[in-house]
C-alpha cells in the first residue's frame, strides 16, 4: 500500500510538472501542522453550523463542530485537537433541500439532541472562534448557547482578501483547489478542518500566513454608520456604496448601514454630509470589535 501511494504521488507530481495538468490531493487532516518551538500559543476554536435554514430567528441548528487548535499572535497553527460534533433532532422535520445541502436525513436526526452545557464546557477555553461565513454562525450560535456572546469572533471567509490573492471564490471548496487539495464537503467537522488548513497556508500573492492575516483584520475596530432618514433618492448611491439595509423590526434603526474601518470613519461621514445628505448631520455611530462582530446583538 505505501509503494503505491508513493506511485501515485510521483505520477501526480510529473503531471504537474508538465505545465499541462493541476493535480488535486484529497485533503489528509492533520494533528500538528507546525512542530512546537516554546512560542506562546492561544487556543481557537474553528466552528461550523448545519441548520434548517437561513433565519437564526425561526430555523435550528441540526450539527454544531467545534475543532480547536493552537496558534501564536504571527498566525502560525500548532496542534490540531479532537473534535466536538454533534447531531440535534429539530422541532420540525428537515426538508429534502436540507437533506440535499447537508447529508443529513430526518432518520440520522431522530432522538439526536445537544446539551448547550457540555457546548459551553467544549468553547470556554477558547481566545477565539472562527467561522467561514461568522455573519451567519455567530447568530445562531448565540441563540443556543450564551457562552459564544463572550467570545471574540473572526471569519475565515470575509476577512482574508481571497480575492485579492487570485482565488476564484470564497467557498471552502474553492480556497482548497487553490491549494492543490479537495474534501468530502458540507459535513460540519469536515469544514471546520478544510477551514483550519487553508488558514494554515501561506496566500499565494503576499506570502502572508492567512491567519495571520485573520488575526491582523480582526484585530481592528470598525465603526457602524447608521445613515438614519436618508434622502430616498439616493438609496441606489448608498447600496453601491455597500450600504445594507435594516428593516428596523429588530430594535435597530430603520435605515441604511455600512461598517466601516476605524481609519476611514472621518471621510465616510465627509461623503455622507456632502453628497447624501447635503447639510451638516451627525450619523448615529456604534464602534465594533471582535467581541461583537457578526452578532446580530449589534
Amino acid at each position: 500500500m505505501a509503494n503505491e501511494f508513493s506511485n501515485q504521488n510521483d505520477l501526480a507530481d510529473q503531471l504537474e510538472k508538465s505545465g499541462d495538468y493541476k493535480v488535486l490531493r484529497r485533503l489528509t487532516p492533520r494533528r500538528v501542522v507546525t512542530e512546537p518551538d516554546g512560542t506562546s500559543t492561544k487556543l481557537g476554536i474553528f466552528l461550523d453550523l448545519e441548520t434548517t435554514g437561513l433565519n437564526s430567528s425561526t430555523d435550528e441548528i441540526i450539527e454544531i463542530a467545534m475543532v480547536p487548535f493552537t496558534y501564536s499572535a504571527d498566525g502560525r497553527i500548532f496542534e490540531i485537537r479532537e473534535a466536538f460534533q454533534a447531531l440535534r433532532q429539530p422541532s420540525s422535520p428537515i426538508t429534502p433541500e436540507i437533506t440535499k445541502l447537508t447529508g443529513l436525513t430526518n432518520e440520522m436526526l431522530a432522538g439526536r439532541s445537544v446539551d448547550p452545557a457540555d457546548v459551553a464546557a467544549f468553547a470556554a477555553p477558547a481566545a477565539l472562534i472562527i467561522a467561514h461565513n461568522a455573519r451567519f454562525d455567530r447568530p445562531f450560535s448565540e441563540n443556543f448557547c450564551d457562552v459564544f456572546t463572550t467570545k471574540p469572533w473572526a471569519c475565515s471567509m470575509s476577512q482574508v482578501p481571497w480575492k485579492d490573492e487570485g482565488f476564484d471564490g470564497t467557498r471552502l471548496s474553492y480556497l482548497l483547489v487553490g491549494f492543490g487539495l479537495f474534501y468530502d464537503a458540507h459535513r460540519a467537522t469536515n469544514d471546520c478542518l478544510a477551514g483550519i488548513e487553508v488558514l494554515s497556508r501561506r496566500l499565494p500573492k503576499s506570502d502572508e500566513l492567512a491567519l495571520a492575516r485573520l488575526l491582523t483584520e480582526a484585530r481592528k475596530a470598525t465603526c457602524r454608520i447608521w445613515a438614519e432618514n436618508s434622502p430616498y433618492d439616493f438609496k441606489d448611491i448608498l447600496k453601491a456604496r455597500g450600504y445594507r439595509w435594516n428593516a428596523g423590526d429588530n430594535a435597530k434603526p430603520k435605515s441604511w448601514y455600512a461598517d466601516i474601518g476605524e481609519d476611514n470613519l472621518a471621510a465616510e461621514l465627509t461623503f455622507l454630509r456632502t453628497e447624501i445628505y447635503q447639510r451638516d448631520v451627525d450619523p448615529f455611530v456604534q464602534k465594533i470589535d471582535a467581541y461583537d462582530r457578526f452578532s446580530e446583538r449589534v
